[in-house]
């Protein structure tokens, strides 16, 4: 299919709102403050979901839940005022059947319309009262003697809300703007041939049945977002950000890198130091990774790997290839405890190779911050780690090469820029390394990481033993203590999470919530030291203080306490071999990659490790998939699917994860069968027909595409 257009039609998407009648500058204001400036904005405006007018159902025929059309004769009118004020107006049909419209807020001339014997037309969801069916606040329409009202052609879209601009302003607005809509080809920007080859609509004809759906459409079909309608929307869309992050990527790849080949003697130095081999998946992601950097472009590689498959030690001998050449690296994790677990393993693989390690975190104040920060200035630190201090404005590097980001999901677009940034003053741009240890579902690297190499290591290390999960519900709260006892007596650690640090953080305690049972790591603390006195008990989470808190760590990891009581701060950056078992209460609160995360602190040795989910019943039906799920599998890269599944893409990447903008129709877990079209279209598109591909990105994601390749 050719990706060529005659692009030189003219475009009115583009027109400005004020050209529409009753568009002044008060209503203009407040639309462009929702984003709304073109015609092309209100076409995109797409409807929340729908309200069928087309027909009169009987009242008889009418069910609690049931949101229809009715119209009948007023009966009876009551005007009451025992709570506060409300208005019932029982509303009869030649069905014999009766239904109450119940008002909470109206006017003195709304109570005159409702005359008995008056024809009212209404719409609404009804519910169950105590008088028979009722409706609360319909929209309405009482109808003058011997009027025909006629029956709408269409179904009535409900559009999301604009602030200062009512509903039937809006509609109003929507609908001169649908009237301008040009014909097909000037409007169209995909191939009749690939629209066909996919049997969808037109975009003119997908969005006129969006805002105006005949009455005989599959309403399911929509409710769904499976119409043609919404998939032709939806091809689009997902071509523009894949589009946009091609680009980016095609930019950033022009601009220059230092070329980092040969010079691997630091490398080899390391890997004969270390007391252990490297995995196949190790090496084969060390070796993708120098093949990049030995390039003079920009690498932009992922690496992820589940949680203790060895990410760390690639990325320390990617490092290495990078100070070989007299060049800096800088390496940036989301929280100190985990940036001080990789520093402490960088310190002790590195330093020995005479590599200057520097440290660099909020904490660090005064005079040693002066001292880091002239070192790094200088080049004398050659690695230097940290967490987000590493990207602010007073950190200025002599030379950096390198940019490692670790959890790079929990870093924001613009910190993730400002680290590539500090490398761009020399005329070139240091090559960028993310990792992370959740693993990536497919359909969310093709969507969300397309402009990034992704480089999986799939294997654990030699020696890593499975660990078996159990699900126990909190009432066998008394076998765990015991079971901890044993293990301990065995000269076994063990971990307990708790999901609050004190009582009077419990969630859901507030009016009209329910009240979330979640024991607190203080009071579980308190409790295990009253049943389990032999035993050396630890405490960890947020609130203690850094020093308080690496205090804890360290006594456990060097075995000097049994048991570590814990939040979820331990879910990176710790690594105790001889823990052998992880209890983690009101496990059914935590997401599938946090629970992943958790359960591979354990394992980490040669002693067979469990991980015991407690939680509260009674659980949710999600909840429940989750436990099971993990009790089924210890795959990351099925838990990261299930959890694609169950969450949805938007929960997942968390709305700082990549600045992929929201989506408007497109859902990556349902339309997931479109990326390979659009993969392939997108190419095609890029080589054949470049201002085509920016007209595109232009409608959809206008100027959002900056952060495409942060």
């Amino acid at each position: 299919m050719s990706a060529r257009r005659d692009l030189a039609i003219a475009d009115p998407s583009t027109e400005p709102l004020q050209r529409l009648a009753g568009v002044g500058p008060r209503v203009a204001a407040k639309l462009e403050a929702r984003g709304l400036t073109t015609l092309q904005d209100l076409w995109l405006h797409l409807p929340l979901r729908y309200e069928d007018r087309t027909t009169l159902l009987p009242i008889r025929m009418l069910k609690a839940g049931m949101a229809a059309q009715v119209e009948g004769r007023v009966e009876a009118v009551e005007r009451g005022f025992r709570y506060r004020p409300m208005l019932r107006v029982a509303l009869a049909d030649d069905s014999g059947a009766t239904l109450v419209l119940r008002f909470f807020h109206f006017r003195a001339a709304q109570v005159a319309q409702f005359a008995p014997g008056a024809r009212v037309r209404a719409y609404g969801t009804a519910r169950a009262g105590q008088h028979g069916l009722e409706i609360v606040h319909p929209s309405y329409r009482v109808l003058a003697d011997g009027e025909d009202a006629v029956l709408g052609e269409v179904l009535d879209p409900v559009y999301p809300a604009v602030e200062g601009v009512g509903p039937a302003s809006l509609r109003k607005l929507i609908e001169q703007a649908l009237d301008r809509l040009p014909a097909g080809a000037t409007l169209e920007l995909l191939p009749a041939s690939l629209l066909s080859a996919l049997q969808l609509p037109s975009l003119r004809e997908a969005l006129l049945t969006m805002h105006r759906p005949p009455a005989t459409v599959d309403v399911a079909a929509l409710a769904a977002g499976t119409h043609p309608a919404q998939r032709r929307l939806a091809l689009e869309e997902l071509l523009a950000h894949h589009l946009s992050q091609r680009r980016q990527r095609i930019a950033l790849q022009s601009q220059n890198a230092p070329a980092l080949r040969g010079r691997d003697d630091l490398a080899k130095a390391l890997l004969a130091s270390l007391p252990f081999r490297l995995t196949g998946a190790q090496r084969r992601v060390f070796a993708e990774i120098r093949k990049d950097l030995a390039r003079p472009h920009p690498m932009l590689r992922l690496v992820q790997g589940d949680v203790g498959s060895g990410k760390t030690v690639v990325a320390a001998l990617a490092a290495l290839l990078a100070v070989a050449h007299g060049r800096q690296v800088a390496l940036a994790a989301p929280t100190e405890l985990l940036a001080e677990q990789h520093l402490a393993n960088l310190r002790s693989w590195l330093e020995p190779l005479e590599v200057r390690v520097a440290w660099l975190a909020g904490k660090v104040t005064g005079k040693a911050r002066n001292k880091v920060l002239e070192e790094v200035a200088s080049g004398h630190a050659q690695v230097v780690v940290g967490t987000h201090a590493l990207m602010q404005d007073s950190v200025v590097f002599n030379d950096l090469a390198l940019a490692i980001v670790d959890e790079q999901h929990r870093f924001g677009v613009h910190q993730r820029l400002a680290l590539r940034d500090k490398g761009a003053a020399a005329g070139t741009v240091p090559h960028q390394l993310v990792m992370t240890a959740t693993p990536i579902p497919r359909t969310l690297a093709m969507a969300a990481y397309s402009d990034l190499d992704v480089s999986a290591i799939d294997e654990l290390p030699p020696g890593r033993t499975p660990v078996q999960t159990i699900v126990l519900s909190a009432e066998r709260r008394p076998e765990l203590v015991e079971r901890i006892r044993v293990a301990c007596r065995q000269g076994r650690q063990v971990y307990w999470v708790c999901t609050l640090i004190e009582e009077s953080e419990e969630e859901g305690a507030g009016p009209g919530n329910a009240r979330m049972d979640a024991s607190a790591a203080q009071t579980t603390y308190e409790t295990l030291s009253v049943q389990l006195p032999e035993l050396r008990i630890g405490l960890v989470h947020g609130r203690m203080k850094a020093a308080e808190k690496q205090a804890a760590m360290r006594a456990f990891k060097q075995a000097e306490t049994d048991l570590l009581v814990a939040t979820t701060v331990i879910e990176v950056g710790v690594d105790v071999p001889n823990a052998s078992l992880m209890i983690i209460e009101n496990a059914e609160r935590l997401g599938l990659a946090q629970l992943h995360q958790l359960r591979g602190r354990v394992g980490r040795g040669a002693t067979a490790s469990s991980c015991v989910l407690m939680y509260q019943p009674p659980l949710s039906l999600m909840a429940r998939e989750r436990l099971e799920t993990m009790r089924n599998t210890s795959d990351g890269f099925q838990i990261a699917e299930k959890d694609l599944e169950l969450r949805g893409p938007g929960e997942l990447l968390g709305t700082r994860q990549t600045g992929l903008v929201a989506f408007r129709v497109a859902d990556l877990l349902r339309d997931a069968d479109l990326l390979p079209t659009v993969h392939g279209f997108a190419g095609e598109l890029l080589r054949d027909s470049p201002e085509l591909a920016e007209r595109i990105v232009a409608r959809w994601v206008g100027g959002g595409a900056r952060y495409a390749s942060a």
